[in-house]
Order: structure tokens, then C-alpha cells, then sequence
């Protein structure tokens, strides 16, 4: 099979290897569709802490595939069963995951990460993986593309949960890039009045109008607290989504919220900067409440493929171009050039 290894800053190889082995207890999947995600890009350009010099690894963690081989203790499954799965493998022991909150697991392994991942023709799904729920089966209604895009879309969830947007809310998303059009779908769904995209690249706002935007506001162009006070008649947003890893937009972000206003800071920050200065008085006087999520957890991910397969969101329009395994490379540069949305590898 071909395999995009990883090894070592700006090194990745297509590489033929052998298909994976699997155990009694694991499964083989043939993957069909991995969404080229920022985590990916970082690793590409910074390396990961979990991926130790010397080593090499198979990138992806978007995933979705086609059960080909199953182990035989493996119960619940069906060769041809198609499913995709959620990155984070937690250990299972730990107060988080006792919590339901495997994201937060101190130990966990992650598809992509520390185990190889989806941008390879076949992958291995280890018996840990599907013991804790990171093999779901994908609904009829979604198609691989799809099923491999529910995992931003969970960690938008995530986002939305801790915010609660309400109908009639007023929603500024800070980031026009996919999960900023992910956070989108979420809050229209929820029913929110009124949503506000800002973002600093005209290609970005144009496309993301497609999703449910009401108004876009380029901050390299306008002021961006200037706009947001003319949209809202002075008052603030309701609920303001920092979908961006900028410090002064965390800063900024407390003078955009109208009063009792919820802040998610989605974005974390680089390395050097994450030392980021608040003012605590607008949270106090102002009754904010501001929080912060990263990733998604299992039931994260179900929700997100609930609402995928209800066909109630335009999940799919996520996808804007396709690449296969031996243009790796070239999926990479179309991300990280921020004129598209997402990048997809397909198997056939």
C-alpha cells in the first residue's frame, strides 16, 4: 500500500510499505476520505512533542474508512462496515475519562499523532480505539467525505455547547477559514439572529457566505470594533467565537460581547505567545463569561454526525478541492495558502 510518512520537519515521503497487521482484537480499514486539518500543517512545519526525532509517522486524523479485516474477538462490526473516527484515544481510566471528556485525558493517543493515521490507503484501528468508542459507524445519508469532515465540526460543537447560543442571539466568529464556517453551521442551526464573520482575507469572507453569514467584516480593511458596534447598535455580540490563534483578537474579543456575553476562546495561541493580557474588569462589570475548549470528545463526535447525516447543514460544501496520497505535498500548500476551505486526500 502507499503510505505519506512523516519524518521530521517539512519531510514527508509517500512510501510502499505493507498493509498494517492487526490482532485478534483490532481492524483494518481501507480509508476513502482524510481532511487535511491546521494540526496536521503544524506538525509539518513545527513537529509534535508525541512524534520524537528519529521516528516517523503516518499524519491524519480526519478519518474515514471501510472496514476490510476484523479480528475475531472484535464485536459490534462488520466487514464493509464503514466508519469514521475520532482521534483522541483516551485511556480510559483517568477522571477525564471517567468524565466523558477523553480530549482531556493526560495520556491519550491520538490517530495521526502518536499512531499512524488516515493518509495511508489502509489503517490499523488498535482494540484500545474501539474498546472506548473512536469507531463509530457512518450513517447512510453521509457520504466519506462527509463522515471524515464531522470531526471539526465536533470540535465546533464543543464550542457551542459552552456558549449556548440561543435563538435570536447575536454570534461574531472571528475567522472565516473552515472551522469558522464550521462554527457557523453550528450557531445557525441554534438559531442564532444575527451572524458576523470577520476575517482579514477577502477569498475567506467570500466563501463563507455560502454557509449562513449575515455579514462579513474584513479587519485588515475596517475596524473591527467600530463594525461590530454598527451592527449591533452599540450594544455587543451575544456570543463572540475567537476561531483564530491571534493574542490581540483574545484581548480585543472582550470589548466586542455585549453585556452577560459569552466568549469562547477556540484559537490557542503559539508557542512564545501565549501570554495573553484581559481586561478583568469588562469581564467583571460586564458579567462575561469567558471559556475556552479544545477538541471534542466522543459524544462531541456523534452529535456533530447527527446533525451531518439530518441534512440540515451544508457539511459537505466544506470541501473544496481533492487531492490523492501521492500529492500530499501539494493538499499541504492549497491549505496553507487560505484560499480554499478544505483539502481532502481520497483513496479509491
Amino acid at each position: 500500500m502507499k503510505a505519506a510518512y512523516y519524518y521530521g520537519k517539512q519531510d514527508i515521503r509517500i512510501e510502499e510499505v505493507p498493509l498494517p497487521q492487526i490482532g485478534d482484537s483490532d481492524m483494518l480499514i481501507k480509508v476513502k476520505a482524510t481532511a487535511v486539518c491546521g494540526t496536521d500543517l503544524r506538525i509539518f512545519k513545527f513537529g509534535h512533542f508525541k512524534i520524537p526525532e528519529g521516528d516517523k509517522r503516518v499524519l491524519g486524523h480526519e478519518i474515514a474508512g471501510e472496514i476490510v479485516k476484523i479480528g475475531k474477538n472484535v464485536k459490534g462490526y462488520e466487514l464493509g462496515d464503514r466508519i469514521a473516527t475520532p482521534p483522541n484515544i483516551g485511556c480510559g481510566h483517568c477522571t477525564w475519562c471517567i468524565k466523558g471528556l477523553n480530549q482531556l485525558c493526560p495520556d491519550y493517543e491520538a490517530f495521526g499523532i502518536s499512531i499512524d493515521g488516515g493518509f495511508a490507503e489502509y489503517m490499523r484501528v488498535p482494540s484500545d480505539a474501539i474498546d472506548r468508542g473512536n469507531a463509530i459507524l457512518i450513517p447512510d445519508s453521509l457520504s466519506y467525505e462527509q463522515a471524515a469532515l464531522c470531526e471539526p465540526l465536533s470540535c465546533t460543537y464543543n464550542a457551542y455547547e459552552s456558549v449556548n447560543t440561543a435563538p435570536g442571539d447575536t454570534v461574531l466568529i472571528i475567522g472565516a477559514g473552515p472551522i469558522g464556517a464550521c462554527h457557523v453551521m453550528i450557531n445557525k442551526m441554534a438559531g442564532a439572529g444575527k451572524i458576523i464573520v470577520a476575517d482579514i482575507s477577502d477569498a475567506r469572507l467570500k466563501q463563507i457566505k455560502q454557509f449562513g453569514v449575515d455579514v462579513t467584516i474584513n479587519s485588515a480593511e475596517t475596524d473591527l470594533k467600530t463594525a461590530v458596534m454598527r451592527e449591533t447598535d452599540g450594544i455587543g455580540c451575544d456570543v463572540v467565537i475567537t476561531a483564530c490563534s491571534v493574542p490581540e483578537i483574545q484581548t480585543l474579543s472582550l470589548e466586542l460581547a455585549a453585556r452577560c456575553g459569552r466568549i469562547n476562546l477556540f484559537g490557542g495561541m503559539p508557542k512564545g505567545k501565549e501570554i495573553v493580557p484581559l481586561n478583568t474588569n469588562l469581564i467583571h462589570y460586564n458579567e462575561l463569561q469567558v471559556v475556552a475548549t479544545t477538541g471534542s470528545s466522543i459524544e462531541d463526535f456523534y452529535q456533530a454526525m447527527r446533525i451531518a447525516a439530518s441534512g440540515k447543514i451544508n457539511l459537505g460544501a466544506l470541501a473544496t478541492a481533492r487531492f490523492n496520497i501521492d500529492d500530499i505535498i501539494q493538499a499541504f500548500d492549497y491549505a496553507l495558502c487560505g484560499q480554499g476551505m478544505k483539502a481532502l486526500i481520497i483513496m479509491d
